[in-house]
């Protein structure tokens, strides 16, 4: 019903934009030509527009029943061929992409698996500032460096183009860097709990070689990082559109961005409805591959929570980052950001301009800072908004699986375009088409932990001694799941930041000349060679931004509401380091015992009796 749903708005957004679609088409074929009535006539009785939009979805849907996806009203070629190459050109874009974001995973999560593979983690959890900043670079502005640097300046690879093997590298590596920083951040969230398990406890004793030890623990954690694997692999594929444009790569992005602009429907309906199938055959095979992994440990309620309470925050990270954004923010709100200054175009920074100048003599830093004050404050209110959503709707997987899915294959500009032809053009306007996508990675993440924490044998003690579902929800499930999830949300916050103005851009929201952070790097890229400052500047405060972000969240977690009740002497199992021994019999909260191992004498919630684990 939800595919079915988009595709017919997509269908109407010619109608829904408010624009003459034969004039847009008529651009589109050619821009030189006059808009005389007789030219719009011709185009309206050529393409059938005069019967209005749902005939038009009729038929093509009675086409594509057959075979036919219709031909494109730009080019007039066949859309289903041309369709089918970009598909093919993507996934192999994607293939490597995916390769590059595994790498750079493993890579994140490589200090906490070298460290509790020897059993030298105990209770610290790793950093992760190098990863949100990664996380936090835009992926045009990694795809312009490298093409610059790697193909124009040294001369080892080729950047433009789509000829073979070579052509393909800059690109994965632009797309799979920013990718794999975010998720080797959420797994290197998961490991500390893989590794103080009783397993990874078993496996020290005898003596188990580190490399498997490391080895098995991602296996443990990988079935919470499917799903969002699976979103990944749609939007490597669908929404590379920048990168594409900027190494000329004739994939399924950017051809149903084109399709958009010019509302080439039978081109954009096919494109579209193509990513759909293809998000739903990949969440498909993530939930699948999940259950393979966890195997029959679902079923019995045999696992063991990866959830541990967070140490205590190390306070200052977070506030350096902040004083040094607060500081970025400070200096340049004095300063003017439309002031133009002709004579001062692309100046190196100096002591009148810190940050240099564009290309029109404009104050870099003023426009920074004058532009986060509306590009931070619309980020944070999506980004909270995304993560209630997010949480509310992964709570139920059954009812947000196939949504997820299915809005996940809507590329950002698509988004923008349908909430633009419903809502109208406005400040708001790249808001929501963010928002309508930005709670999907979340509800994922969400699920998939939520269905990991629901089999854990501390649930199962806990119920069976006469705890409620509110109580379970409560105490045991939000408590365990939230954490790692607002960890995620904080990531995103400044990929979020960026998306918005990358709309307004656009032409969906805000316009020039608009201080707004992905104006400032759309505007400054082509002259990155002449005057690299001017887009190092804002991408510095954008990666300040994640690394704030993060160290920020890296102490965030929900207290449990009871109290661990110790004999004198004795430690908490929380708070014994994975290589101590734990509290002695006869201590402990139900849910905590009953994970630990045998002969733990555990209080049912609420004190309503007793049993032995």
């Amino acid at each position: 019903m939800l595919t079915a749903a988009l595709v017919c708005g997509i269908g109407l957004l010619p109608w829904l934009s408010r624009n003459d679609p034969a004039l847009t088409v008529l651009k589109a074929r050619s821009a030189d030509r006059d808009p005389t009535p007789e030219a719009l006539r011709a185009v309206r009785d050529q393409l059938g527009l005069s019967d209005g939009p749902l005939p038009l979805l009729g038929r093509w849907l009675g086409g594509l029943l057959q075979g036919d996806a219709g031909r494109s009203w730009v080019s007039g070629s066949q859309v289903l061929p041309s369709v089918t190459q970009a598909l093919g050109i993507s996934l192999m874009l994607m293939a490597g992409a995916l390769a590059v974001a595994v790498c750079t995973a493993v890579t994140v999560c490589a200090r906490t698996l070298w460290l509790g593979s020897r059993r030298r983690l105990g209770t610290r959890r790793p950093g992760g500032t190098g990863s949100a900043v990664l996380a936090a670079l835009p992926e045009f502005l990694v795809a312009s460096v490298l093409a610059s640097v790697i193909s124009v300046q040294l001369g080892w690879l080729p950047a433009l183009g789509w000829y073979g093997p070579e052509w393909m590298v800059l690109p994965s590596i632009a797309l799979g860097l920013p990718a794999g920083a975010v998720l080797g951040r959420m797994l290197d969230d998961l490991l500390p709990g893989a590794f103080a398990e009783p397993w990874a406890l078993a496996a020290a004793a005898r003596g188990l070689p580190p490399r498997s030890m490391a080895r098995k623990a991602v296996r443990r954690c990988v079935p919470g990082l499917l799903p969002n694997l699976g979103l990944f692999v749609v939007g490597l594929t669908g929404g590379a559109v920048a990168v594409e444009q900027i190494f000329d790569i004739p994939g399924l992005g950017q051809l149903t961005l084109r399709a958009a602009l010019a509302q080439d429907l039978p081109v954009l309906q096919t494109g579209t409805l193509t990513l759909v199938l293809l998000a739903a055959v990949a969440g498909a095979l993530a939930r699948h591959a999940a259950r393979l992994l966890t195997g029959p440990s679902l079923r019995d309620g045999a696992l063991h929570s990866l959830h541990r309470p967070a140490p205590p925050a190390r306070h200052v990270l977070p506030l350096l980052y902040g004083a040094m954004l607060a500081a970025v923010i400070g200096l340049g709100l004095p300063r003017d950001p439309l002031a133009l200054d002709p004579a001062a175009r692309l100046q190196a920074p100096s002591f009148t301009h810190v940050s240099g100048t564009d290309a029109l003599g404009r104050d870099i830093l003023a426009r920074i800072a004058h532009g986060a004050l509306s590009t931070l404050g619309i980020a944070l209110a999506v980004s909270a908004a995304a993560l209630v959503t997010g949480v509310l709707l992964g709570l139920l997987p059954r009812l947000s699986g196939p949504v997820v899915d299915t809005v996940n294959a809507v590329p950002p500009v698509l988004a923008g375009l349908l909430v633009t032809g419903v809502a109208g053009s406005g400040p708001w306007t790249p808001a929501l088409a963010v928002a309508v996508g930005a709670w999907t990675p979340l509800a994922a993440h969400t699920s998939a932990l939520l269905q990991q924490e629901r089999a854990t044998l501390h649930l199962t003690a806990t119920r069976a001694l006469g705890a409620t579902d509110w109580y379970l929800l409560t105490r045991e499930l939000l408590p365990a799941v939230l954490p790692p999830v607002v960890r995620h949300a904080l990531l995103r916050l400044p990929g979020i930041a960026l998306n918005l103005a990358a709309l307004g851009f656009l032409g969906l929201g805000a316009q020039p000349p608009s201080p707004d952070w992905g104006l400032l790097l759309a505007e400054n890229q082509p002259y990155v060679e002449r005057a690299p400052w001017a887009v190092i500047a804002p991408a510095a405060v954008l990666a300040l931004l994640g690394a704030l972000a993060v160290t920020a969240a890296g102490g965030a977690h929900l207290p449990r509401l009871r109290r661990f009740r110790c004999e004198k002497g004795t430690r908490s199992p929380d708070e014994a380091a994975p290589d101590e021994p734990l509290a002695p019999p006869g201590t402990g909260s139900p849910s905590e015992t009953s994970q630990k191992g045998p002969g733990y004498v555990v209080t049912s919630p609420g004190g309503r009796g007793t049993g032995a684990v």
